[in-house]
């Protein structure tokens, strides 16, 4: 990309609708919603969150160095002349308008991905895929929501070849005001699964909800779907009524227009053969699973859509890795041999849950070492919860697991039905399982761990890298 400001300062007052107190700026180099990741000559934006004011961190802000602050009227007398401001009514709309103007003088392919599970997996293998041909711009981390989708927009440079935005929702209504700030060229549905059925009648209330990606499509955009959902028919009723003119599905499925034909797990990923388009492509994906290598299906449908060379693009696959949180394997060392560390920690539902078994019982283990998963709470899921915990008693079974740690109230439905053998331990939290679990593992075991964010299977993930020696990287 081109070197030079993000923004420059005189045209942030009309792009903001401000007005400014203190000199403008030449420009700002970045755009900031929080201090502790603000770099000098960032433009920072005093958001009021669920648990703060940004308003709060505006000095702080200018301390470390911003080129300017965005705050609202309310605050303003209360700053005087600390420094450069951009004063508007609220900040959070002042954001969503940069987002705007940003996506207005954009020229490239914009992609939006949404979907129930693989959300982000196939926002950063669509990044590592496109940015092999050109300047590629995408969400960080999870900025899938009401401020993190203006936010990664406001960053986007002029010159961005390809954008990749990742959209989530958790009531209806949520994805239509996004998804019109974004205004993609093709447009991705993982797949749509029993997720916050707390807010929802049911998965196909939830289906529609997802559909609204479609409904800020580009006229004449490409709208691509898990062909293998339950809720296919509703999601491509959805597409048929946008502004999409063509339709694509990925998955398993015979009538699929990129089919998985075969999937071989090896020590670093999947070996994969599809037929794309009509046309067979084998290539190594860089991360194990069956549901990553189907959302590989639809990165390579959106890459070909973009104007990629289609068996470039699958060259390149082999770069894509399972981040923290979301699969990455670890081989811990305990001094008498190692455990393989499978870290899913990173949210669950039903369908990111038997995802989750699925890759635990598709690992290599000798003889004598076992299949552990430490399994907490999925929240969110609203009357049904309890038997959606029951359920996941048949992914354990098919996949040969041979001990579970359950951790929360919910998921002791599980473990109350599992058999005895397969009963390693509950705990109300995951601070309580820790020392058991500690103490069961044993050299040559696959260790799996997942649950909501809640239930705080991240920090025993942590725990579990910690207590023993320095990891190294499977």
């Amino acid at each position: 990309m081109t070197e030079g400001p993000l923004w420059s300062g005189l045209d942030l007052v009309a792009r903001l609708n401000a007005r400014v107190r203190g000199l403008v700026p030449d420009g700002v180099g970045g755009i900031s919603i929080d201090t502790r990741t603000l770099r000098p000559g960032d433009l920072f934006f005093a958001i009021k969150g669920e648990n703060s004011d940004g308003h709060d961190h505006v000095a702080a802000a200018l301390e470390k160095g911003a080129a300017a602050a965005v705050i609202d009227e309310a605050h303003a007398d209360a700053f005087g002349q600390a420094g450069p401001l951009y004063i508007v009514r609220d900040v959070l709309p002042a954001l969503e308008d940069l987002g705007r103007a940003a996506r207005g003088r954009m020229d490239g392919r914009v992609i939006a991905v949404t979907g129930s599970v693989g959300k982000t997996s196939t926002k950063e293998a669509l990044r590592d895929v496109l940015s092999t041909v050109g300047a590629t711009h995408a969400s960080a981390a999870s900025y899938n929501n009401h401020w993190g989708v203006p936010l990664t927009l406001a960053r986007m440079p002029e010159d961005t070849r390809f954008g990749v935005f990742e959209i989530g929702m958790n009531h209806a209504g949520e994805i239509t005001p996004l998804v019109a700030m974004v205004r993609p060229h093709i447009a991705i549905v993982t797949t749509v699964a029993p997720v916050h059925l707390e807010f929802f009648s049911g998965v196909e209330a939830i289906a529609d909800a997802k559909a609204e990606i479609f409904s800020g499509l580009w006229p004449g955009g490409l709208a691509i779907i898990n062909r293998d959902d339950p809720t296919y028919d509703r999601t491509r009723w959805h597409a048929e009524n946008s502004p999409a003119r063509h339709i694509l599905s990925f998955g398993e499925h015979a009538q699929a227009d990129a089919r998985l034909e075969a999937l071989t797990q090896v020590s670093d990923g999947s070996l994969v053969k599809a037929e794309v388009l009509g046309q067979v492509v084998n290539f190594h994906l860089g991360a194990p699973g069956k549901h990553l290598a189907l959302n590989a299906l639809a990165v390579l449908l959106a890459a070909k859509a973009a104007g990629l060379d289609l068996f470039a693009a699958a060259s390149t696959l082999g770069r894509v890795k399972a981040g923290p949180g979301r699969g990455a394997q670890s081989r811990i060392e305990t001094g008498r041999g190692a455990f393989t560390l499978i870290d899913e920690s990173y949210n669950a539902n039903p369908a990111s849950m038997r995802a989750a078994l699925d890759l635990l019982g598709s690992t290599m283990r000798g003889l004598s070492s076992r299949r552990i998963a430490v399994l907490g709470d999925m929240r969110e899921l609203g009357p049904q919860a309890p038997a959606l915990h029951r359920d996941l008693f048949k992914s354990v079974r098919d996949n040969d697991v041979d001990l579970v740690f359950a951790v929360g109230p919910l998921m002791r439905e599980l473990f109350d039905a599992l058999p005895s053998k397969l009963q390693g331990a509950w705990a109300e939290t995951a601070d309580e399982i820790a020392a058991g679990l500690f103490d069961v593992i044993l050299p040559g075991d696959v260790v799996m761990v997942k649950g909501s964010n809640a239930s705080r299977m991240g920090p025993l993930v942590a725990s579990l890298k910690t207590r023993f020696s320095l990891p190294v990287e499977a």
